[in-house]
């Protein structure tokens, strides 16, 4: 497409819909869209081809291609769905609450979703719900106290994704882990209690038998909470380096 910068590549979100055919099957991205998701929730992003969703769709694979170029794009569409939910999580007049409220939504989204979490951390996501959200986090940390310009803001956003990023992809491995070894977490404790008995036994390791024996077991959703709001406390109290 020519644009007045030049020759540029039109994303998804900007292309119009292609116009209806006569064809037995109705399409529209949306329709793409979630059954993309169905069948990723189902099979995870390995288990999703253009064959598959065509197939699930009912439609030839060259009628899909007139809605969406390439895997790539179709991921776009499918994030930026997942971003829509996000975006709806309720908005509070203080900065923190606004914060924390998006955080578990985005944690909450990604456990129904769980390739999601895959798809964090790497490209940006740039759909218009997914550009909500980021406004939405960056306008209520830019009035966290310690916050006093651009290069504190950068940085806020970047912990605060950094760690988001993190907790969610460590909580989704271990669910999965879970299911394909058929092994939860408790099980796997208790497989290896003893040899880890007789390790912190040895007197070598006295920092380690004090997280496992005095440390509080939380569960994932008391743990996210928790460790998110240290990273806000963080933000709050001191200027960032």
């Amino acid at each position: 497409m020519d644009t007045p910068y030049g020759s540029e590549v039109v994303p998804v979100w900007e292309r119009p819909e292609p116009q209806p055919r006569a064809a037995p099957v109705p399409l529209r991205r949306a329709t793409i869209a979630a059954t993309a998701i169905r069948l990723a929730d189902a099979h995870g992003l390995d288990g999703l081809s253009v064959r598959k969703l065509a197939k699930e769709l009912g439609v030839g694979p060259m009628r899909f291609y007139d809605y969406v170029r390439n895997r790539s794009e179709l991921l776009d569409l499918m994030v930026d769905v997942v971003y829509a939910r996000i975006a709806e999580a309720d908005r509070h007049s203080g900065w923190r609450d606004t914060v924390l409220t998006i955080a578990r939504a985005t944690r909450a989204a990604a456990l129904d979703h769980e390739w999601f979490a895959d798809l964090l951390g790497g490209r940006p996501h740039l759909g218009p719900h997914a550009l909500a959200v980021g406004e939405a986090t960056a306008a209520a940390l830019s009035q966290a106290p310690a916050v006093r310009g651009i290069d504190d803001l950068q940085r806020a956003v970047g912990a605060l994704n950094a760690f988001i990023i993190g907790a969610i992809r460590r909580e989704v491995t271990e669910r999965r882990t879970a299911r394909s070894t058929g092994t939860d977490e408790a099980a796997w404790q208790a497989s290896l209690g003893p040899y880890l008995t007789r390790m912190l036994e040895t007197g070598n390791y006295p920092t380690v038998a004090r997280l496992v024996i005095d440390g509080a077991h939380l569960n994932a959703e008391e743990t996210f909470d928790h460790n998110l709001t240290t990273v806000l406390d963080g933000i709050t109290r001191r200027r960032l380096p």
